[in-house]
């Protein structure tokens, strides 16, 4: 099968493209730069020269010509809607398979860093997070575009981690080089559900191979809440751990950073189970911890 994949240099793309690439696919990459084309070339992808603002008419032309497309780029909401939509009308018709990459940021609550009892399947109704309602809007866009001629899918992971991430165990090293503790938000029992970046190139495997038009599908392979990761790391270090206010959590991580680290977002993977089959062959987000790329965040800078 012949795959583009815009967002190709990221970390969820990258992961894709060389694993789709190792199966035996002809795969091509987005690359915004001429050092990005070398990269994705040295790697056995075939770099497609273009981006999502002045030159989004090449990689139109590169979905065009594929037999697949995955859309795994982090961009702008603007960028975003707009490629998204150009993608929709120039595929429909054309019974090609459009993957579209998502998260659960577009269902996460508000818990301040208090635990959240809800857990959310595939089909379950949810109030979208609103600063992720540009992200729903994509989703909507690409399951509605499976009736015009298009094998369309959404696929929505939990917290992504493995080499290379910048989740929350990340953020909690970085967290001990900016206060001296691994540092969590309030009670810090807000849970994100997690999943290897691996059982996620596997799961994309499965959606181009039988997902169905119109398939969201899930992943998740288990859940900790921020407290735990805080404290399994402060042992690691010999420092303690410490509950940040939402102020001080914003001095620590940024504004953002700060509602990442106080949201929860549970979900469950029922139609990636029963429609494709898969299950997660990594399930502890804790066994990473004490990796040296990890513990060199918590080390002051300068």
């Amino acid at each position: 099968m012949n795959l583009f994949i815009i967002g190709a240099t990221g970390f969820v793309g990258g992961a894709l493209a060389r694993h789709l690439s190792a199966e035996g696919h002809a795969v091509s990459g987005l690359a915004r730069t001429r050092s990005a084309a070398v990269t994705l070339g040295s790697q056995g992808i075939t770099p497609v020269a273009g981006d999502l603002n002045e030159r989004r008419g090449a990689v139109l032309k590169a979905a065009q010509t594929a037999d697949a497309v995955i859309y795994a780029a982090q961009a702008g909401s603007e960028q975003e809607t707009a490629t998204v939509q150009d993608l929709v009308r120039a595929l429909s018709g054309t019974r090609k398979t459009f993957v579209f990459l998502s998260g659960t940021g577009v269902l996460v609550q508000r818990t301040a860093g208090a635990w959240s009892p809800d857990v959310f399947a595939e089909d379950d109704p949810f109030t979208p997070e609103p600063l992720a309602a540009y992200r729903k809007a994509a989703e909507d866009t690409v399951m509605a575009a499976a009736g015009n001629g298009l094998r369309s899918m959404v696929i929505r992971p939990g917290l992504i981690w493995g080499p290379g991430d910048h989740g929350h165990v990340s953020m909690v090293y970085r967290s001990v080089a900016a206060t001296g503790a691994a540092c969590y938000v309030g009670e810090g029992l807000s849970t994100y559900s997690h999943v290897h970046i691996d059982d996620v190139t596997r799961l994309f495997s499965l959606a181009l191979e039988k997902g169905r038009h119109g398939g969201l599908y899930q992943a998740v392979a288990g859940e900790i809440p921020n407290r735990w990761i805080a404290e399994r790391v402060a042992s690691g270090l010999g420092v303690k751990a410490h509950s940040l206010t939402s102020e001080e959590a914003t001095g620590v991580w940024g504004e953002f950073g700060a509602l990442i680290m106080s949201v929860s977002g549970r979900i469950r993977a029922l139609r990636a189970q029963q429609d494709l089959g898969w299950q997660p062959r990594h399930t502890d987000m804790l066994t990473m911890i004490g990796e040296e790329r990890l513990r060199r965040l918590a080390i002051p800078s300068g």
